[in-house]
């Protein structure tokens, strides 16, 4: 009588598994017919396969049929025999609900929600987004920012402060970056058409994200300015406010909200206004 693996069909002259090929623990005896140099299983017979072992690595989990280390995914010299199990088929088939599949990414979506809300809302204006806002200030010669010491943009507040001291209570203006950006925008454009013949962009004070309901006040201040004949930021905001109160293009009481740019070109020092 001879004895064949259930589960590859190698033949054996025992009933000793494991199997030598597959590592299976389950022989049944085999039927030789005559004539035949292979043993078959007798089809009356019934075969139970029994429980199905494979060969596992302890450093890397990888099965293997056979015990033939080392293991072919990580080199482990040592397998180990282990009862096969379909556990991880049953749970890699089990569809998570939408829920659970968005779980990870809440936090993303609520993220989302705020930003969307603060810019329909115009907490936020979509200027701050590059390429989407403001249009930015065309190229010119000189310094926006600092010159000779002099801190540009501190002067600036200051000279609105200057201009707010002189108002009376019903003419007040707030400051508005917006059209401190639109004043910055128009002033460069004057300087890049005197100093380099440029042709700059046109733009409306709508692009500054403003809603101005009435024609805005736009100008640059006369007569320019010479930077040497002012020690700090103090000095300059007082010559450039009263430079621009005697110029009369201030505007009236209907007007709210102002922004103001200086810019030094060679000691020359361009203010320009913009009120809504």
């Amino acid at each position: 009588m001879k004895w064949r693996c259930t589960w590859c069909g190698k033949p054996h002259e025992t009933n000793d598994p494991p199997c030598d090929d597959c590592g299976h623990n389950t022989f049944e005896k085999a039927v030789v017919r005559e004539g035949d140099d292979e043993p078959t299983v007798s089809p009356a017979e019934t075969v139970d396969t029994g429980t199905t072992y494979v060969w596992a690595c302890p450093n890397c989990d990888r099965e293997h049929v056979k015990n033939n280390p080392p293991c072919s995914r990580c080199g482990n010299p040592d397998l180990e025999k282990t009862e096969q199990t379909y556990d991880d088929v049953a749970r890699d088939l089990e569809t998570p609900s939408w829920l659970e599949v968005a779980r990870p990414y809440a936090p993303v979506f609520v993220v989302f929600a705020v930003v969307a809300a603060l810019f329909a809302t115009g907490i936020v204006p979509l200027s701050i987004i590059p390429g989407i806002g403001a249009p930015s200030p065309p190229d010119a010669p000189g310094e926006g920012t600092e010159a000779a010491g002099i801190d540009l943009e501190v002067t600036e507040r200051e000279v609105h402060e200057r201009l707010e001291a002189d108002r009376a209570a019903d003419e007040s203006r707030t400051y508005d970056d917006g059209l401190g950006a639109y004043a910055e925008y128009l002033n460069r454009a004057l300087v890049a058409i005197e100093y380099d013949d440029a042709n700059p962009e046109q733009v409306d004070v709508s692009d500054f994200g403003v809603d101005c309901q009435r024609d805005p006040i736009v100008g640059q201040a006369e007569p320019t300015l010479t930077l040497s004949d002012y020690d700090d930021e103090a000095a300059l905001a007082d010559a450039v406010a009263d430079a621009l109160q005697s110029s009369d293009s201030l505007g009236g009481a209907d007007h709210t909200a102002e922004g103001i740019d200086i810019h030094v070109v060679d000691e020359s020092v361009y203010v320009f206004y913009a009120a809504c």
